[in-house]
């Protein structure tokens, strides 16, 4: 003990100023502490509302076109001529496939060549009447001999007539040597090639038009009269995905197939499609049917499902000095969009908790925030 003693004193001989410092900062009283951080776990909150209550329901079916055709030609021959291929867009009129027809054609100039003879002849024979009437007075001409020069432009006028509507019907089989697009569209397929003798009825192309497509959808025969053209459609593509857009009910078909108990829906879009729909594509369409009630609604994210079946929704309680949190179960509705129906268990206007919600025990303190989105 005396060592310790010295060793002090000496220590306080050598170091006075260090002793003096300490010794004020042992008495001078400490600043204000730092405020201590806020309590509770942070959660976000809704309001669960009371809202019309709608039925979703999902139907498969396919992106169909408003016309398609087989396309053939009407006489037979040997094709010398094709324009297009698989993929082709052609428009409304265009040559596709032509026939050998230089024989028509000679037949065409002959029957030509016919009624410009006939015209010949008839301006002959009115040539003649017309001087026979001129000589009828002066007794050059008889009057029976003026009504058969009359006769002969009668019949001059009417083998005219036949050789123009020759040449008409040679020119129109002519034109059944061509097969022209019916309407603007793709080619789908070609299933012929130069060289091939066809005849009547044989398919050579099919065309298929892809403006104006439609949806069709087989949809289950108890929703047909919960349907009209006011109910709100929102279509999907597999090929396209994450892209929905709106449509609209252009027809439901109310012819039932025996078999699936199903109708045909027809469903044509809002506005302008996605530019990569093309028909036979496959669709998915949801239909938003309105059941005629309303009910209590909250959003997905306040729901909390646990492996024993029970379904829970945390409440905000604010009756004490800090807000606390409830969990209160629940029974499901329907759902729809983002929502859910609340049968029992939760009232409307409640405050509930949207975000933080995974691990919260009842009764615990939290901190209300602003929603991430």
């Amino acid at each position: 003990m005396p060592r310790q003693t010295a060793f002090l004193a000496r220590l306080g001989r050598r170091f006075p100023l260090m002793i003096l410092l300490a010794a004020f900062a042992a008495i001078t009283p400490a600043g204000p502490a730092e405020p201590a951080p806020q309590q509770g776990a942070p959660v976000a909150t809704s309001r669960a509302e009371r809202a019309a209550i709608v039925r979703e329901v999902t139907v498969n079916g396919t992106v169909t076109s408003p016309r398609t055709a087989a396309l053939s030609t009407q006489v037979a021959g040997m094709v010398t001529r094709l324009t297009v291929d698989a993929g082709d867009r052609v428009a409304r009129g265009d040559l596709l496939v032509e026939l050998d027809h230089e024989v028509a054609a000679f037949t065409l100039e002959t029957a030509r060549a016919e009624a410009e003879q006939t015209t010949a002849a008839l301006a002959d024979a009115q040539r003649r009447l017309k001087e026979a009437r001129a000589l009828v007075g002066d007794g050059g001409f008889s009057q029976s001999e003026a009504e058969t020069l009359a006769a002969e432009v009668a019949m001059a006028r009417a083998a005219l007539a036949a050789a123009e509507a020759e040449a008409r019907r040679q020119a129109a089989l002519l034109a059944r040597y061509q097969v022209t697009a019916p309407f603007a569209g793709v080619v789908a397929e070609r299933v012929t090639e130069l060289g091939e003798w066809i005849t009547p009825g044989t398919t050579v192309l099919e065309l298929v038009a892809v403006d104006g497509v439609r949806f069709d959808f087989r949809v289950s025969q108890e929703f047909y009269p919960l349907l009209d053209e006011e109910t709100p459609v929102s279509v999907s593509l597999d090929a396209v995905p994450g892209r929905p857009f709106a449509g609209r009910i252009q027809a439901a078909v109310p012819v039932s197939d025996p078999r699936a108990r199903t109708f045909l829906l027809r469903v044509l879009p809002a506005g302008d499609p996605h530019p990569a729909v093309t028909p036979g594509m496959s669709a998915h369409a949801t239909l938003r049917i309105d059941t005629g009630r309303r009910g209590v609604v909250v959003p997905r994210d306040a729901l909390l499902r646990y492996p024993d079946g029970r379904i829970s929704v945390w409440t905000l309680d604010r009756s004490g000095a800090a807000p606390r949190v409830r969990e209160r179960q629940v029974t499901l509705g329907l759902a729809f969009g983002e929502r859910v129906e609340i049968r029992e268990g939760l009232n409307a206007d409640a405050a509930i908790v949207v975000e933080g919600n995974e691990a919260l025990q009842d009764g615990q303190v939290v901190r209300v925030r602003e929603p991430a989105r």
